[in-house]
């Protein structure tokens, strides 16, 4: 993009992290033009870059988190170490953690005591369940805290609960602590006050339980399992086509429901049919309304359903798999890929899903272990023989 400046560009992030949380909101810091330097422990580095190696012989999630970042390794156990942190965020804006309960208290680092000679440092916690509280000690990862939430009690049939998909909470604590620290940002260039951020990953899910927290609290029961189906709006959910495949459509309103019966089901007689009359007779009486929309759908193709619901204006789509989802139109005529470098190869990646006009998308590489280590520790004033002694220590 040239001499194109990215929004935050001057910004810059010191950060110790490690699996999901932390890093999926440092990167979008980054991808914004944020200076993110990504601290890792000198060899294995964070341990996210050893869950697989699909991609190219990397971690998928590693990748998927840390493009455009730096990266420094640090023994924060030895105080020359630690001495070269505390010196980068003497010039940091930011410093992002999630680090087991504890840890960063221990190495000296908490909130109280890194602002305490830094009144511009924002500080970002990334815990599991809070600083404080009864739970304040314990570890907690993505699918304790979707148990924890009660989200996996409402995913699934009504057989099995599961776990969802991707690691939700963990994305959730991410998309927050990057808010928050925009927020903060903010603040400090309107107020020129500097407010810590803290984010846990059990409130941060918490706050996405929502509705089925309403729905249990005053209606008296929670949200069955009901798979693709909807707890509280029918028809809403898959339904089988006759080549096998499935599609999934919802009737959201009464207008939808009229054109349902008549233009897709052949029975307008139905709109007035006091078992499916409102949104609430037609939940209750969603065995019988399934069965009528399953047999239609049993009668056509997947492709012919989809033509003619759409055709009536009724939300539908077919059911993708990840390999569809991947070749989706949609990504490819608007441009969504881009290549970006890891060590050894390129992979495809999505741009961030906000555009902002005018401004350019920061797609750069993802980092081996350590190899911004020597540039930062030169840019600190460490010569040479310097960094050559601390690498000989095990310190970087």
């Amino acid at each position: 993009m040239g001499a194109q400046r990215y929004p935050l560009a001057g910004v810059t992030v010191v950060s110790l992290e490690q699996a999901v949380a932390a890093p999926y909101a440092t990167r979008q810091l980054a991808d914004l033009g944020a200076r993110v330097i990504k601290v890792e422990r000198p060899g294995e580095g964070d341990f996210a870059r050893r869950y697989d190696t699909t991609v190219h012989g990397h971690s998928s999630y590693f990748v998927w988190l840390n493009r455009s970042k730096e990266s420094l390794t640090l023994d924060l156990k030895d105080p020359r170490g630690l001495e070269i942190l505390r010196r980068l965020l003497d010039d940091a804006d930011v410093f992002v953690h999630n680090l087991a309960p504890g840890a960063v208290d221990r190495l000296g680092l908490g909130t109280a005591e890194v602002t305490r000679h830094r009144p511009r440092l924002i500080t970002c916690t990334v815990s599991g369940y809070g600083t404080t509280g009864p739970w304040a000690d314990r570890k907690a990862y993505d699918l304790l805290v979707q148990c924890q939430t009660g989200l996996v009690s409402l995913t699934g049939t009504g057989e099995e609960t599961a776990r969802t998909g991707i690691s939700v909470a963990d994305i959730a604590a991410g998309m927050y602590a990057y808010s928050g620290v925009l927020t903060a940002l903010y603040t400090r260039a309107t107020t020129g006050e500097a407010h810590p951020v803290e984010v846990s990953l059990f409130e941060a899910l918490a706050e996405w339980m929502g509705q089925p927290a309403y729905y249990t609290r005053y209606g008296g029961t929670q949200p069955p399992r009901l798979g693709t189906q909807h707890a509280t709006i029918a028809p809403y959910g898959t339904f089988r086509a006759a080549d096998g495949r499935e599609v999934l459509f919802s009737i959201q309103n009464e207008r939808e429901w009229s054109v349902l019966c008549a233009g897709f089901l052949g029975r307008p007689e139905l709109t007035d049919d006091p078992r499916f009359a409102t949104g609430s007779d037609r939940v209750a009486h969603r065995e019988e309304l399934n069965a009528l929309v399953a047999e239609r759908c049993a009668r056509s193709g997947a492709d012919d359903l989809l033509k003619e619901l759409e055709s009536l204006g009724i939300a539908c789509a077919g059911v993708n798999d990840v390999a569809a989802f991947l070749d989706h139109p949609v990504l490819a005529a608007r441009d969504r890929w881009r290549e970006v470098a890891v060590p050894g190869a390129t992979v495809e990646a999505l741009l961030p899903p906000a555009d902002l006009a005018g401004t350019a998308t920061r797609m750069d590489p993802v980092p081996e272990v350590g190899s911004h280590t020597e540039a930062i520790l030169t840019g600190l004033g460490h010569s040479a023989e310097s960094i050559a002694r601390l690498r000989a220590d095990g310190v970087v």
